[in-house]
């Protein structure tokens, strides 16, 4: 689940007893930083390589500064790496997709470059992001603001009128943006036929892909996003909500372009995927009795994306079956090859080979994607520094992605804390979405954070959000309030999908912890 940016310095500390003030988030998100080591400040040599790299900056000689592509990001965003325009081709169409030409500014072997590879990606902290690169680089000097001619590589699609890839073509060459969109107001200027003919018909095409997704077999989780809002009061809301439609429609054009890219690695020989295995027989096995004993059973002639497409998280039993169904998404990895493709090489969620290749400004990997697709579709030679890195990528990345993981898991526990604080001894009505109890069939299961299941099968065995003793004999499980719709552990017997009354037992921010107890 994800969170909202927030500054404790965008309002003032409350003085109401018991609320949180700015300095106690303030002295939480630095307890959390300097415990994640997250060093926003960037190493003075590789500061100077970065400064160096923007002020001798060529633009690539190709100019598409005439195709009036636009960015649509979650709003204030300024680290925008890609940029967008669709058009009719005949009876199918052509999209155009620029990515950031992040590369231009690293200087292979250079310090800029050793530091990138320290960090891996950037970290979203709930104070402030950690970025992958200095900020001269990521919201300015390499970002695809509008009005700005930047390099971009400039992927260009032909699709049929079923939305399948027909051409692929690569190339660097300057853009310009036109214009800095927000999901909201994209979906609202669509919904109100209002929208400029590139985006109706991301629209248009967006759901022709998600028709080929499903028709590939693959899957999905769509479980409610979480957003912290600020209160005047000096307290907090959060607001839970689904993922707008243009979301999943401009998500499906950076995962056609990740497609391509693996396919152009794979005919090339030489790459690095982004992989998946398919869920084991134990683990459907399990998910198909959790289905049966939430009263949603899953028909084992179904695809389980196909199944899981069919769920209304606003059902509490069918929000239990989501969250069950994040252990059928497990093993994700970075597979490097230079010579034969390796024998597992597709992405089970998304049921084709793919690469990571359209967030380079926040993903060190993309870097490298992108200049090794770039000669490839060109003819051109490999650069060295490029097959020379790829072996030591996966480790990077891995170890990025899961200090990644952990900073938002410690965010969420913090955060929710801080929205309860002063709520202790309140009761709430709250969903079970992994149960102490077992339902028929049920079994064991363990979790991460917050009691957000990792391998939610039935108990959750441990979490750092109300942990108590290991010899504690109390059953316990996890819960979603609701309002707020936080998500927690919960002491007392309980079974997956069902609505109770809990209450508030403890909510500490500077020990990230949230208790609750059923009534």
């Amino acid at each position: 689940m994800g969170y909202q940016h927030i500054s404790p310095k965008a309002r003032p500390a409350t003085t109401a007893a018991g609320r949180p003030g700015a300095a106690a988030l303030e002295a939480a998100f630095a307890a959390l930083r300097e415990e994640f080591q997250l060093a926003s400040d960037y190493p003075a040599a590789a500061l100077a390589d970065a400064e160096a790299a923007i002020a001798s900056l060529e633009l690539p000689a190709p100019d598409q500064t005439h195709i009036e592509f636009v960015t649509i990001d979650p709003p204030g965003s300024t680290d925008l790496d890609q940029a967008l325009h669709i058009e009719r081709d005949g009876s199918g169409y052509r999209v155009r997709y620029a990515i950031a030409d992040v590369p231009a500014f690293v200087r292979p072997d250079g310090e800029l470059d050793a530091e990138t590879r320290r960090r891996g990606q950037t970290i979203y902290a709930p104070d402030e992001k950690v970025p992958l690169h200095p900020h001269d680089i990521t919201d300015n000097a390499g970002s695809l603001l509008a009005d700005s001619v930047r390099g971009a590589f400039v992927w260009d699609f032909r699709l049929n009128a079923q939305g399948e890839m027909t051409d692929v073509g690569l190339e660097r060459a300057r853009v310009r943006s036109r214009a800095r969109l927000a999901y909201a107001e994209v979906q609202e200027q669509i919904d109100a036929g209002s929208a400029i003919d590139s985006l109706m018909l991301l629209k248009e095409v967006g759901l022709k892909r998600v028709e080929l997704e499903r028709q590939r077999g693959g899957a999905s989780l769509n479980l409610p996003e979480q957003e912290i809002v600020p209160t005047d009061d000096g307290g907090y809301r959060i607001e839970a909500s689904s993922a707008r439609p243009v979301e999943d429609w401009n998500a499906q054009i950076s995962l056609m372009t990740g497609m391509a890219a693996a396919k152009l690695m794979m005919d090339g020989g030489v790459g690095i995927l982004r992989t998946m295995p398919p869920p084991d027989e134990k683990s459907l096995r399990h998910f198909r009795r959790q289905t049966q004993a939430l009263g949603r059973e899953w028909d084992a002639s179904v695809p389980y994306g196909e199944y899981l497409r069919t769920l209304d998280a606003s059902d509490p039993r069918q929000l239990a079956i989501l969250h069950a169904a994040a252990a059928l998404f497990r093993g994700a990895a970075y597979t490097p090859f230079d010579g034969r493709v390796p024998e597992h090489h597709v992405q089970a969620a998304i049921a084709a080979p793919y690469a990571h290749t359209t967030a380079p400004l926040r993903r060190l990997v993309d870097r490298f994607v992108l200049v090794l697709c770039e000669a490839l579709a060109n003819d051109g030679v490999v650069p060295g520094w490029v097959r020379e890195a790829l072996p030591a990528l996966p480790s990077i990345m891995a170890a990025s992605d899961l200090r990644a993981a952990q900073v938002e898991r410690a965010a969420l526990d913090l955060v929710e804390a801080a929205l309860l604080v002063h709520r202790v001894g309140q009761e709430f009505d709250a969903v079970v979405v992994s149960g102490s109890k077992p339902s028929p069939a049920n079994g064991a299961s363990t979790a991460n954070g917050n009691g957000r299941p990792v391998q939610p099968l039935d108990r959750i065995a441990s979490s750092q959000n109300g942990t108590r003793p290991s010899g504690a004999a109390k059953p316990f499980g996890t819960v979603q309030l609701a309002d707020p719709p936080v998500t927690a552990r919960c002491e007392g017997d309980m079974e997956s999908g069902t609505t109770i009354r809990v209450r508030l037992v403890d909510a500490d921010i500077q020990k990230r912890l949230v208790l609750f107890e059923r009534v």
